[in-house]
Order: structure tokens, then C-alpha cells, then sequence
């Protein structure tokens, strides 16, 4: 099973990127995917899960800025972020297949990608 992250980069604060995670070895069709991020001296904290029905949950202060999608023919799963804030420069993970608990948290998720990193520049 690999999950692997992709689009990240350097970008200026207020600009936009979007993110990929791309799937394979299993059926993550009907798996939870999630986002969470990690930024130099903070804990990961998650960022949006999006279920099998497309139904997103979205850490509060971020879904005004970000939206989750996903492809299912292409096993993937995109972050788009809008609005780039210097605070949002971390790396960014994907998780899949949340088998309990929260889906905020990074422990919960069978497969764990390598993450992507996201500089903003002020």
C-alpha cells in the first residue's frame, strides 16, 4: 500500500496550491482520506477528512481556505488551499482508512503517507 503526496512548494502568502494523494494497493474508494499537517516545533494536527460519500469534516479555523476533494477512478484525493497564510507552512500528510477514533488524528489511519512540504513566504 502507498500513499503519496504531491504539489507542494514555496508560495507567497495569499497564493494558492493544491495537493495530491494518490492511492494504490488497496480499494481506497471507500476509505476515509484525511489531511493533517505538521509544522516545525508543533504537534500534527488534522486538517480535513473526506469520506467514502465525499462527505468532508473540516478542522474549523481552515474551511473557509481549504476544500477537499476526491477522484475515485484515479484513487486520488486533492487539498486545494487558498488564501495562503505564513502559519500554514508545514508538511503535509495523507492518511487513509481511519479504523477508530478521531479523524483528526494521525494514529487513527491505517496507511500514512511521506507528506509534501508547504513553505509560505510573507
Amino acid at each position: 500500500v502507498q500513499l503519496v503526496e504531491s504539489g507542494g512548494g514555496s508560495v507567497q502568502a495569499g497564493g494558492s496550491r493544491r495537493l495530491s494523494c494518490v492511492t494504490s494497493g488497496y480499494t481506497s474508494t471507500t476509505s476515509c482520506v484525511a489531511w493533517v499537517r505538521q509544522a516545525p516545533g508543533k504537534q500534527r494536527e488534522g486538517v480535513v477528512s473526506i469520506d467514502r460519500d465525499g462527505r468532508a469534516t473540516y478542522a474549523d479555523s481552515l474551511k473557509a481556505r481549504f476544500t477537499i476533494s476526491r477522484d475515485n477512478a484515479k484513487n486520488t484525493v486533492y487539498l486545494q488551499m487558498n488564501g495562503l497564510k505564513p502559519e500554514d507552512a508545514a508538511m503535509y500528510y495523507c492518511a487513509a482508512d481511519l479504523m477508530s477514533g478521531n479523524w483528526f488524528d494521525w494514529h487513527s489511519y491505517r496507511y500514512r503517507g511521506q507528506g509534501t512540504q508547504v513553505t509560505v513566504s510573507s
